[in-house]
Parts: C-alpha cells; structure tokens; sequence
C-alpha cells in the first residue's frame, strides 16, 4: 500500500509538468485510476508490478505527447521498478 502511495504522489507530482489546462483532467484520470485498483490483490507481488510498471509507461507516454522531458520521471522509475 505504501508503494502504491507513493506512485500515486509522485504521478500527481508530474501531472503538474503539464500544461495548465490539461492538469485536471489528468489528475482526475490518475485518482480514477488508483482508486479503480485499490481493491486489488496485494499478496500478488508479480501483478502490483505490472501495475507499477503501466503507470510508469503510460506517464512517460503522457509527458511525451506534451513534449515534457521524460527525465522528470526518473524518481517514478526508481518507485515503480524497486
């Protein structure tokens, strides 16, 4: 639960590298997200990886569309990938 906390920080964190008026709707779409997967199996390490690793690459798809350098996500990475 704490990692997931942490990714979700840290993806509210990078939507605020985005453009002023694309921020609410993508925070909106991150908190739908998380909130979509609370209920999901923690005892299952190999699918919260997964998990982790589609936040990563769909911010990193994110960032790009709005030609924000993707280095900004290098502390997203370290969270999602340990």
């Amino acid at each position: 639960m704490e990692k997931a906390l942490r990714v979700y920080g840290e993806v509210l964190r990078l939507v605020r590298r985005l453009p002023q008026d694309t921020r609410p709707y993508y925070a909106k779409y991150a908190r739908e997200n998380f909130v979509n997967y609370r209920e999901f199996d923690a005892n299952d390490p190999k699918a919260l990886d997964e998990l982790f690793h589609r936040a990563y690459n769909h911010s990193l798809w994110v960032l790009n569309k709005y030609s924000v350098d993707q280095s900004v996500a290098d502390k997203l990475k370290e969270i999602c990938f340990a």
